[in-house]
């Protein structure tokens, strides 16, 4: 009898497990089926109320986007002579690569001198670093507007690289030195004895060792980067501004290009997924190993 209440029991157990984690996964899984479905559908099916679950799909709205047709708004004036799209992920993979590139030569450094070297104040240096992610970018957008506008950098990729690394550089600094710390000290006391350089140990055994956390700074980094709104707005203009701005060329003076705001959004998004299906794996452990601290 106990037996049957125990399975019983974990019957019920595991059957409402499951229909938690199958709620919370449509939960979060729908914001994205609204978006494919919206950037699939006409713009009247958009309008309609109720929304229609069930419709004709079409790509006119990614063919737009990618400038390959022209769609005309209520005033009779064609738009889509040019892909704002294309400019924005051209201006997105340029600004955001240099960011990481930089951040990494910088910071790879940095992250193996805070995890090896004893320091004074070691701590509070590591922490300072971190705390210029933690700076909210309303705070620092008027002056560096007013700055780059005197030094004639506004509206170039230099100053979009040069105000990113307020968001990458403290995260690969931190993460990476975080599995830096993990590595055996033996490993790199042996090279030494062999009578290698600390270059050559930075170089020829640290860094490999730690590819595990330098990937998944590097991803989180260029997502946080990429997926950044504010920055772009304020201190750049049209023909420099990253993809997440560009989004608002499609919001018309005499309509709102649901359809293709939404296949500016999925296609925004692909790069990320893209790379985080790839490196996911790093991601997770990155997340785990950069936040233990010995």
């Amino acid at each position: 009898m106990n037996k049957r209440k125990k399975l019983g029991k974990n019957i019920f157990v595991n059957l409402l497990t499951s229909i938690v984690l199958i709620l919370s996964f449509s939960f979060l899984l729908f914001p994205v089926y609204w978006i494919l479905t919206m950037a699939l559908k006409t713009n009247p099916d958009i309008l309609t109320y109720p929304p229609k679950f069930f419709f004709l799909p079409t790509i006119k709205g990614f063919q737009y986007i990618l400038g390959l047709v022209k769609v005309v708004g209520a005033t009779g004036v064609s738009a889509g002579v040019e892909s704002w799209f294309l400019v924005g992920i051209k201006n997105s993979i340029i600004v955001v690569a240099t960011t990481i590139l930089i951040s990494l030569v910088v910071g790879l450094p940095a992250a193996y001198v805070l995890a090896r070297y004893k320091i004074k104040n070691k701590e509070d240096i590591a922490f300072t670093i971190l705390s210029f992610r933690f700076a909210p970018p309303l705070l620092v957008i008027l002056p560096l507007y007013l700055l780059f506008s005197k030094i004639g950098l506004y509206n170039t990729y230099i100053s979009l690289i040069w105000v990113y690394q307020l968001i990458s550089l403290p995260m690969i600094v931190w993460i990476v030195r975080g599995y830096m710390e993990e590595i055996p000290i033996e490993i790199e006391q042996a090279g030494m004895i062999d009578g290698y350089s600390r270059t050559w140990i930075f170089f020829r055994l640290v860094l490999p060792l730690a590819k595990g956390g330098i990937a998944a700074a590097t991803l989180l980094a260029f997502i946080y980067c990429w997926n950044n709104f504010i920055f772009g707005l304020i201190l750049a203009a049209v023909y420099v501004q990253p993809v997440t701005v560009q989004a608002m060329r499609y919001l018309t003076p005499d309509a709102i290009m649901f359809r293709e705001v939404a296949a500016i959004c999925i296609g925004a998004a692909l790069p990320l997924l893209i790379l985080s299906i790839f490196l996911q794996r790093y991601l997770i452990s990155g997340l785990s190993m950069g936040a233990i601290k010995r």
